[in-house]
This record gives C-alpha cells, structure tokens and sequence, in this order.
C-alpha cells in the first residue's frame, strides 16, 4: 500500500500494488481476506461475497484478480450494482501499477475488449423479442404436435416413434431458449429475464432455475478451469477439455481419455454446458 486512509470515502484515495491484491484471494495466509479490481478500483469483498446474489464462488474466482470484464458481462444495470460497489471501495491502484494483473497477455485482454465494443456499436447485443417470440411459438408448436399424434393416432410403433421425435426436438429447442433467458439475452430488463426462465426452465423443463444460474454462471465465469468450472467436474470420467488438464491425467498415468478423439465426444460437453 502505498499512501494511507480510511476504507471507503477518504480524500485521500489508498493505492495498492499488484503484489498486495494478488495475496487476498480467499487463501493461505491472508484467507480471512478478498479482494478484487474493477476498473483500476480495489474493492474487499471479504464479507459481501457470502451475500453475493449471483452465488459466494462466482465472485470469489476472481478474488485476487482484475474482474473488470467479468464484470461487465454478468452485470446487465451497472448503475443498480454500483451502489453495492461503493460501500465496498477500498482503494485503487497504484499509478505505476498496469491494469492487468502482470501474468496476464495484455494484448489478448485488449483484444478482447475491442471486439466486444465493436460488437456492441453493432448491435449484436441487442435483443430481437420477434425471434425469441418466433422461437418459443414453433416449440410450443412441436410440443403440440407430438401429443397430438399419439392422440390421434394411437400409441403404434410408428406414430410413437414420430411423437418422441417431435417433443424431443421441442426440448431441445426449449432448452437453447431458457439458456437465452438464464443469460438475460431476450429481454431489456433482467427482472423478466429471470420471471421468464424461472416459469420456462421450472414448469417446462422441470428444473430449478437457481441451480442452472449457479452452475452455468460459474463455468462462465471460469470457463474449462479446473477445480471453478463445474462442467468439468466429472474429470477424470467423462470429459478432458485443453492442454492443462491433459498433462495433469498425463502425470497420473491415465491413459484411458481419448485425447486424441476430444473432436467427436465434444457434443458431451455441449450439452453439458446446455
């Protein structure tokens, strides 16, 4: 730290270093501890992540890390967290400090954030309602259509046959729409995002809509890293996903993951993720 003060409202704004945030993650030494960068700001999260409404492990990923990213992309309504934020303000980073933690590729990070504006000066992220409504009236459509024709037709192998086809494509389809809604893409407002994928993923999926969130948001969060990601948690048995987690199985001698063969079992893993 390199100029004193008081947490949150001092004149007199706390400067940290890298070294200082990077050792408040949650762990070791400083375990009572958890910090984390938003745009050069430094904020202590130690006791606000337990009562983190996007779920305790999600923000605690990034204890120890600049989330300004993350951040962005999980944070629809900026304005409403930023209240939440400020109580929280510790202090922010040294002038000669980067904005990156130093371990990171600062052209891949720019990179990225170039893209997402470009994406965003386009409109990318702009919710189309006449599509998502489209989509969500042919799969009622196909539901429909599966039921009526073990109605009408009877239960014989054939119009069985046809009626599984049609309402299984129906809950495929479903299942890539309440995935839209968990990620808040189809409405404006995050308040009928989540209304409408609590009824969609509860009545027509038979599913909680809170474990999807935390689950989904933190293999988001975290993507195909280990021990953060709980898609991968079924390793060793099922999925080995990138170079990391095939030399760790490498030292262990487990030779039984087709690592060569990722490219045909890589479906697995999108539903999974679905």
């Amino acid at each position: 730290m390199r100029e004193p003060g008081s947490k949150g409202g001092s004149s007199r704004r706390r400067l940290f270093t890298w070294g200082e945030i990077e050792s408040r993650t949650g762990r070791g030494e400083s375990k009572q501890e958890r910090w984390l960068v938003i745009e050069r700001k430094v904020y202590d999260i130690s006791q606000f992540y337990k009562r983190h409404p996007g779920g305790a492990r999600v923000i605690s990923h990034y204890a120890g890390q600049d989330a300004t990213d993350p951040y962005k992309a999980f944070h629809v309504d900026e304005v409403l967290v930023n209240k939440y934020l400020r109580s929280l303000l510790i202090g922010e980073l040294a002038p000669d400090q980067p904005s990156i933690e130093p371990s990171k590729n600062k052209m891949l990070v720019e990179d990225f954030r170039e893209l997402r504006t470009t994406m965003e000066r386009m409109g990318l992220l702009k919710p189309n309602r006449l599509f998502f409504f489209l989509i969500f009236l042919h799969i009622l459509l196909l539901d429909a259509a599966a039921w009526l024709t073990v109605w009408y037709f009877g239960t014989s192998w054939v119009p069985f046959l046809v009626g599984v086809a049609l309402f299984t494509t129906a809950q495929g389809q479903l299942s890539w729409f309440q995935h839209d809604l968990g990620h808040l893409s189809v409405f404006n407002k995050s308040k009928w995002n989540h209304v409408a994928h609590k009824l969609v993923l509860g009545l027509l999926k038979g599913l909680p809509s809170s474990w999807w969130n935390n689950l989904h948001f933190q293999h988001h969060a975290k993507p195909n890293c280990f021990r953060k990601d709980p898609d991968l948690n079924m390793h060793p048995f099922l999925f080995t996903l990138g170079k990391t987690l095939s030399v760790e199985l490498g030292k262990k001698k487990k030779k039984f993951m087709p690592y060569n063969h990722q490219h045909k079992y890589f479906i697995g893993e999108c539903l999974c993720i679905l």
